[in-house]
């Protein structure tokens, strides 16, 4: 869950440069994911942004293992997406949105992936972000993760989520208020 101590939104040192040394890491390993890139730009923009990079952290405290995935000219930043390979086992077990988690009588999951999203400063992925994704790996092969759905399906009551099954991604559509032990969600963020 959420970092619920560190209401400030602030990393100590300590917890910077450790964040820092497993995103490196992360990074010189799965160079397939932000060809062309140098870590010391990405490094430069890691610690100018301290809110960002706070928000990488609950990334990775929620098991997403946040990389680099591009670099958005328009913003000229870089674009860190949950890389896990399956959705992100502190972010699992949540319905699609606060309407969807007041609508539940019984049995309400603790949380849901729209106020989680938002409460870690990440954006959930579109459909569109989630096929990018899948270009660069295998994900959700057991998972599946809620994307972010278009208002005239989430009016009627529905929500989508994708995996990848049978080498293929598939959109999927579910009652917002559902929620299970294997799906979750995936997240970005640009800085």
């Amino acid at each position: 869950m959420i970092n619920k101590l560190n209401n400030m939104r602030e990393l100590s040192l300590d917890q910077r440069e450790d964040l820092l040394n497993t995103l490196k890491v992360r990074f010189d390993e799965n160079m397939n994911r932000h060809e062309g890139v140098r870590w010391a730009n990405v490094q430069t923009k890691l610690e100018a942004d301290v809110d960002k990079l706070w928000s990488i952290n609950e990334m990775e405290a929620t098991g997403g293992e946040p990389d680099v995935v591009g670099f958005d000219n328009n913003k000229n930043a870089y674009v860190f997406c949950d890389c896990s390979a399956e959705s992100p086992k502190g972010r699992r077990n949540v319905c699609y949105d606060r309407a969807a988690l007041d609508s539940r009588k019984r049995f309400k999951p603790q949380n849901n992936a729209v106020d989680m999203a938002a409460a870690m400063g990440i954006e959930i992925l579109t459909v569109d972000q989630y096929w990018e994704l899948q270009k660069l790996g295998k994900f959700d092969t057991k998972t599946s993760s809620w994307v972010k759905t278009p208002d005239n399906i989430r009016k009627l009551g529905g929500a989508l989520f994708c995996d990848r099954r049978y080498d293929t991604v598939f959109v999927y559509h579910n009652g917002a208020e559902s929620y299970y032990s294997a799906r979750g969600f995936r997240g970005l963020i640009t800085i």
